[in-house]
């Protein structure tokens, strides 16, 4: 999973629902999906979902309520909001050298709700 900003925030205030980037209105909380992979997955446009972290150090992180929107990501990839989906991230997740968080490769699994 990636996370990404839309048009609407500036750093972690949220001043609206519509991203006119991507033609998402009224809610932050999506998880933007390659279409084969909801067709292989069986999932349907506007399924509501949950996603949890696979990460190696114990701590269950997960969040539901995301809504599935098909998009032109890489297969076998995902994307949602940031800051909505932060709580997926594990600070032990981090780029070497920088040490900045990794939110471009968060490994998660997803399920329908």
């Amino acid at each position: 999973m990636m996370t990404l900003r839309s048009n609407d925030p500036f750093n972690t205030t949220i001043y609206g629902y519509n991203d006119r980037f991507r033609g998402i209105k009224g809610t932050r909380m999506v998880v933007l999906m390659n279409r084969n992979d909801m067709l292989r997955m069986n999932i349907e446009e506007g399924e509501t979902l949950g996603l949890a972290t696979k990460w190696h150090d114990g701590v269950a992180r997960q969040m539901s309520g995301f809504r599935a929107t098909g998009y032109d990501v890489p297969e076998g990839c995902c994307a949602t909001y940031y800051p909505e989906a932060n709580a997926l991230l594990p600070l032990s997740h981090y780029v070497h050298g920088s040490f900045t968080p990794a939110a471009k490769s968060i490994p998660v699994e997803i399920s329908k709700a």
